[in-house]
């Protein structure tokens, strides 16, 4: 268990801006930050955090809430594991107890692979730095790599040993489940016979954005024809590779502050770039680049540099890669070292400031890049100059971006030497192309079209629910101006001797809370929403004991369903920012100033509404049951309605 005044400490400390822009490239936007939604596949920001709240808000996603629930959400952490993440990043001490043997059996499937995984980069760890064998074959090949111990330790490198089963066996001894080593892939099963999948190779752990081990790469060294070089952790509930990048846990820092990503093949490539000082790069771990990958970068820079060696088939191999890099609306660069050289052994030769320097000179943009590429292959054949630039114009027609396209299009006639009349014109026709496929595949049916009889078609409309939208709103003014004092002008209720009804304007000084709490108390009027209902009683309690809410500190009393809905509320206003509908001469009432009419009207509006379905009910019930007394039954219908006639007549004088 983790104590309370624990848990308080990192809510004090833990600022939900820093956290979260260790996962988001974040951009100030008035007082607040945005950035790209990390749980959709967004391409305009619609993703809010308000420093000053110290909350989250997704607004493509409908997520939100506090520095905790955002990494609960992210990295699917339990509450209790997100505290423990958050306290390691900030140097907050927390007691953590060894698990026992029962506590790992009950741990959840997931939670028990991620247990497995750090187990075994432990283990590996353990091996290389403390074994004979381990230092002897893994630790010589890394120090023979040019790598130094700061650099192994940071990446958690390993070795495993030679032997069938001595991490099997190892794992078994410490009360693993043998099933979540053979589901994790560190072990492999074939009837009663068991062994190490990565038995002799030097290990690289691979981690997510959070810092969890989700898998291996392993490197075999001694010369085995029907061994590969290179063997990867299968796909797993915690690993999949087309959504991860090797270096992108020690590199997104770096990605964020210089606005730009280097993109490599392996391993080694990202350590030894690393080690040198280029620290913002990351490896898709030698397997194709997926769009997946591509987002992950995308969240923290919309700038990525592809790095290649000279191999001139793996270049014409990397042309698919960047072309999925600009349909994601990203700025590419490319860059090649020299003949015989790779980002491993150029950076290995070459000091921090000659490595940057290299890049700076020699990264160019990916037309020129994949212009002169082809074109190698035209030579002086026509055709297929026409076949190279009809590719290079089939990349530009994936550019989301309309400037984009017309730049790249002048540049391609210029290096092509083809008039940019042509070019413009072919790509018209593959645009109008793409829209006529991608409208095929968004109205293609799954299953062939039922008839419907006319009589039977109907459009329907999503109901808006009256009493959530008011309830909701007064939930809203409590939580924002519940504080605040104001004139309210209402409208007085009185008997002349006539017995005829005066209303009269009246000016009544009071606080936001109060005013709310005491209308809805003449006539016992309680919240349908459940969540709202709670969230009422706790906003009372709240503005009861205190002068003013600190939304900070209130959020983190919520449960999830709660908080989801506070911070939507509280992050409204950031919406209408996004759209930016100033700048189109739409001017949006400011809804962080109070308007006392809108309290009056809320109250009135949601009074109303509730006394119609009791009228309503009461109608009911003498439908259901005849026998009941109907003088008493229509005597309360008419007090209703009268109630509902006043605070019609209230609400009409307030508006």
């Amino acid at each position: 268990m983790i104590s309370k005044s624990t848990i308080e400490k990192v809510f004090d400390i833990a600022r939900v801006e820093e956290v979260i822009g260790d996962f988001v490239q974040l951009k100030k936007s008035g007082s607040n930050f945005k950035g790209l939604s990390p749980f959709t596949e967004e391409r305009t920001p619609s993703f809010m955090v308000s420093p000053v709240k110290q909350i989250w808000k997704d607004f493509s996603s409908g997520k939100g809430g506090n520095v905790v629930s955002f990494i609960m959400e992210h990295e699917q952490f339990t509450y209790p594991e997100a505290i423990k993440y958050l306290a390691k990043r900030y140097g907050i001490e927390i007691e953590e107890t060894e698990q026992t043997d029962e506590e790992k059996e009950k741990a959840s499937e997931k939670e028990s692979q991620f247990l497995v995984s750090e187990f075994a980069r432990d283990f590996f760890v353990d091996q290389l730095t403390n074994t004979t064998e381990g230092k002897k074959i893994g630790l010589s090949y890394f120090k023979e790599r040019g790598f130094t111990d700061e650099t192994i330790s940071l990446f958690q490198l390993g070795y495993s040993p030679d032997q069938w089963q001595a991490f099997t066996d190892e794992a078994l001894k410490k009360a693993y489940q043998l099933e979540f080593l053979e589901k994790t892939g560190l072990t492999i099963v074939k009837g009663e016979k068991k062994f190490d999948r990565f038995k002799g190779r030097v290990m690289f752990p691979i981690l997510s954005m959070s810092g969890r081990v989700l898998g291996f790469g392993g490197r075999i060294l001694k010369s085995d024809p029907k061994a590969a070089k290179y063997l990867n952790s299968p796909e797993s509930e915690i690993y999949h590779k087309s959504k991860v990048l090797y270096g992108l846990f020690h590199a997104k820092k770096y990605i964020a502050k210089e606005d730009n990503c280097y993109l490599v093949e392996g391993y080694t490539d990202v350590i030894q770039f690393f080690q040198t000082g280029v620290k913002n790069v990351v490896s898709s771990s030698g397997t194709a680049l997926t769009p997946d990958q591509i987002r992950l970068i995308n969240r923290l820079t919309n700038n990525i540099t592809v790095l290649f060696d000279g191999d001139e088939a793996g270049l014409r191999a990397s042309i698919r890669g960047i072309d999925m890099i600009l349909e994601q609306g990203m700025n590419v660069k490319v860059c090649t070292f020299p003949e015989g050289e790779d980002p491993d052994s150029f950076a290995k030769a070459n000091n921090e400031v000659e490595l940057k320097a290299y890049l700076d000179e020699n990264a160019t943009d990916f037309i020129q890049f994949k212009a002169s590429l082809l074109a190698k292959s035209a030579k002086n054949d026509p055709i297929r100059k026409a076949e190279v630039t009809r590719e290079i114009v089939n990349s530009i027609a994936l550019i989301p971006n309309e400037i984009q396209q017309e730049i790249y299009i002048k540049e391609c006639s210029r290096i092509m030497d083809v008039s940019e009349e042509v070019l413009f014109s072919a790509l018209a026709q593959m645009l109008a192309k793409k829209q006529r496929d991608d409208s095929r595949k968004k109205y293609q049916p799954d299953k062939p079209m039922a008839l419907v009889k006319p009589e039977e078609a109907q459009i329907t409309a999503e109901k808006v629910d009256p009493k959530y939208v008011l309830e909701r709103k007064i939930i809203s003014l409590l939580l924002k101006h519940g504080h605040e004092k104001s004139i309210f002008n209402d409208v007085a209720i009185n008997i002349d001797e006539q017995g005829e009804i005066i209303y009269e304007n009246v000016a009544i000084e009071s606080s936001v809370y109060d005013k709310i709490y005491k209308d809805l108390q003449d006539d016992e009027t309680e919240f349908s929403n459940p969540v709202f209902s709670q969230l009422h009683k706790k906003i009372e309690l709240e503005l009861a004991t205190k002068e003013k809410i600190e939304l900070n500190e209130f959020v983190q009393t919520l449960n999830e369903e709660e908080a989801s809905e506070v911070t939507t509320i509280l992050m409204e206003d950031e919406k209408e920012k996004l759209h930016r509908w100033q700048d189109a001469n739409i001017f949006v009432t400011d809804k962080s100033v109070l308007d006392p009419k809108e309290v009056v009207q809320s109250i009135l509006t949601l009074r109303r509404l509730l006394i119609k379905e009791k009228v309503a009910q009461f109608g009911e019930k003498i439908k259901a049951n005849p026998d009941e007394d109907i003088i008493k039954i229509l005597t309360d219908i008419k007090e209703y309605k009268h109630l509902e006639v006043v605070i019609s007549k209230r609400l009409d004088r307030v508006l």
